[in-house]
């Protein structure tokens, strides 16, 4: 059986930072998620399971600091914080709160990921045993990432082929935009004019999805990036 990935979570609120780490952690053999803020990282942590966290500490809102305090109360998730304050008295709030790790930048991505497989070396794999399925709430509605299906309560919900595609393609990544482009490429359709077509699987999938089509909540158009699938 293959070895299945470590699924990573990766929370900045710079969209260039963001981006970088996501493609170099993706190069170098994880899955990753990627949030923009702690309100939605705690959405998708409300819906994944992850096994590492690696978390920016000065961000608008809720800092790191508050979000590692917070989630260690019902979670151990093990959790690399990275901040620009590298003071002494900043990596001890840090690891009071909860941390495992502590990265000042700048920082070499190659450091980032030594340090990220050293934490997950010395994290049990218990949860290998016994799988906790990854699912996605979408209202009245829930996706199984593993099983690629989708349910409206105790009705599953049939899915044309290019439909699931999607699903796959929007539920590796919920909470992130992802263009017309890309959709047509990771769909294996190489002609420009397949974009019109992507639309019109995403309205018939918004039909499958949403209490109101017309005013989708869960699949989004993003104004200029193309669709993000956003889960509750």
């Amino acid at each position: 059986m293959t070895e299945a990935l470590a699924h990573l979570l990766i929370v900045d609120d710079d969209e260039r930072i963001r981006g970088l780490l996501q493609k170099f952690l993706i190069r170098s053999g994880f899955l990753v998620s990627a949030a923009r803020d702690s309100a939605q990282a705690r959405r998708l942590l409300a819906g994944l399971e992850f096994d590492l966290i690696v978390l920016d500490v000065m961000m608008p809102g809720e800092d790191g600091v508050s979000l590692t305090r917070d989630l260690r109360k019902r979670m151990a998730t093990p959790i690399l914080l990275l901040t620009a304050l590298g003071e002494t008295a900043n990596r001890i709030e840090g690891f009071e709160a909860g941390a495992d790790d502590y990265l000042t930048k700048p920082f070499e991505p190659k450091e980032l990921l030594l340090r990220i497989n050293a934490i997950l070396r010395r994290v049990p794999q218990v949860k290998v045993a016994e799988p906790v399925p990854k699912i996605l709430h979408l209202g009245s509605v829930r996706y199984d990432l593993d099983r690629g299906e989708m349910w409206r309560g105790q009705t599953l919900v049939r899915l044309t082929a290019t439909e699931a595609q999607l699903m796959k393609i929007f539920a590796a990544q919920p909470g992130n935009p992802i263009s017309r482009d890309r959709l047509v490429g990771d769909l294996g359709r190489d002609d420009a004019a397949q974009e019109r077509a992507v639309d019109v699987q995403i309205t018939r999938l918004r039909r499958k999805i949403e209490d109101d089509p017309k005013a989708p909540r869960y699949l989004q158009t993003v104004r200029g990036e193309g669709y993000m699938l956003q889960p509750d």
